[in-house]
């Protein structure tokens, strides 16, 4: 007799990815749903969206987490933030290295696929240091802000606040337990520098840390690294000169503050579209140009394998770089004594217009459903997009459908929209080419 052989059912690394956030989403509003989760009931539409803000480490909120959510409802968020930042794949290869399981080439695809790597080469070793530093610096960051939090709250207190925050910040999420996230702390520059270093290092991209930890100098990083470095220090100082300008005499925001302040409430604000989305200030207060101007740094997002979200820092630095590069009737762009390969160029392009497009589609589809003021609406949408949970106080305003739409887009700005696509095409295998033809642009 024919032996009867098991046929494996391969799953492509995008369907995977998804998979894994849906997952946690379905059972996270499970979760959210019992009793035990919350003081008081809360809809099946509201608990699949602040699952969904959870795990795409969003921050958008329907009710106030602090006082709606119990201990049990608020242990469920937490691990959500930190399974939806850091990857659900990097838990379960861990779980699998504890014991000793040989990791195969399909995980490690599935790895490659989720850190946007180019290669195998290392890549379990990167998961290893990045759940090192991400326990590590969260680790420092709950002790410091514990410690610092004891003569106010009591010990107690302060390491449940400390606990909620660190890992808020450090995944990106900008969830709090504060009734006006932290409007409270807009004079407290220790916590306003402690979460907005660990939002920042954790939305730098974890092969950037790893790079700058293991080689020393700026020469030797890559160009990945040096690009994120560079263009994070310069685009946090201009965001927040401009902010500081914009709102310098606006009494609703930071008007009539002490200038030092000011200094420290613009940086924060300045940074944290990026995509932490904690706030100091009243949004809804804001003057018009500070708006577009965070409307702008969410849509650009953070780094690339990293906590954050948005089309990613670097991709905005290659469509910038490619545009001066055609400008200048430059055959390649170069930087740093490299010249970046068209299919980098083309990649970013695509996730550029695919990005804006489905901004588009989303902000048309709530429009249409939603009796909002565009530009609150245009916020919350470009909000949810870059996962940062900024909002100009219209998220519990939204409809059932509202909730359910912006869901969606809190997902799909998580696994990234090129992601999607390739769940959603299928790549066509060429086996031959039309003629070249012209067409006239611009």
């Amino acid at each position: 007799m024919r032996k009867l052989t098991k046929k494996k059912i391969k799953i492509s690394p995008p369907l995977l990815i998804s998979g894994s956030f849906l997952l946690l989403i379905f059972v996270g509003t499970l979760l959210l749903k019992l009793p035990a989760a919350t003081t008081v009931p809360i809809s099946w539409t509201d608990a699949i969206f602040v699952a969904t803000s959870a795990t795409t480490v969003t921050g958008l909120s329907v009710f106030d987490p602090g006082s709606v959510l119990t201990g049990f409802g608020e242990g469920v968020l937490l691990v959500l933030i930190q399974f939806g930042g850091i990857g659900l794949m990097a838990f379960a290869m861990a779980v699998l290295m504890m014991f000793r399981k040989k990791i195969g080439l399909q995980n490690r695809l599935y790895l490659k696929e989720a850190y946007s790597q180019y290669s195998f080469g290392g890549i379990i070793r990167l998961v290893k240091y990045i759940l090192i530093f991400a326990f590590t610096a969260e680790g420092i960051g709950i002790v410091a802000l514990t410690l610092y939090w004891i003569p106010e709250y009591g010990l107690a207190d302060a390491l449940h606040l400390s606990i909620f925050h660190v890992i808020s910040a450090f995944n990106n999420a900008g969830f709090s337990l504060f009734p006006d996230n932290l409007v409270g702390q807009q004079s407290d520059p220790f916590v306003l520098l402690l979460l907005s270093t660990l939002f920042i290092v954790g939305g730098i991209g974890f092969t950037v840390v790893v790079d700058v930890f293991q080689k020393k100098g700026f020469r030797h990083w890559s160009l990945h690294t040096k690009l994120m470095i560079t263009g994070t220090v310069l685009v946090n100082f201009l965001a927040t000169v401009l902010v500081l300008v914009l709102e310098y005499d606006n009494s609703e925001t930071i008007g009539k503050l002490p200038l030092f302040d000011k200094l420290f409430v613009s940086y924060f604000t300045g940074v944290t579209p990026r995509t932490a989305g904690f706030n100091v200030v009243d949004y809804g207060a804001m003057e018009d140009p500070t708006l577009l101007l965070t409307m702008i740094l969410m849509f650009i997002g953070a780094g690339s394998a990293s906590t954050a979200s948005g089309i990613k820092l670097t991709t905005f630095i290659v469509v910038v770089l490619a545009t001066i590069s055609f400008l200048r009737s430059e055959r390649e762009p170069e930087i740093f004594g490299r010249t970046l390969r068209i299919e980098i160029i083309l990649r970013s392009l695509a996730i550029t217009a695919i990005s804006v497009l489905t901004v588009w589609l989303f902000l048309f589809l709530l429009a249409v459903t939603e009796d909002i003021p565009f530009l609150p609406l245009a916020f919350e949408v470009v909000s949810a997009f870059g996962t940062v949970g900024l909002s100009m106080g219209i998220t519990g305003e939204l409809s059932s459908i509202g909730e359910l739409l912006v869901s969606v887009l809190m997902f799909i700005g998580r696994i990234g929209p090129l992601t999607l696509f390739f769940l959603l095409v299928k790549p066509k295998k060429e086996h031959y080419r039309y003629p070249y033809d012209q067409v006239f642009t611009g």
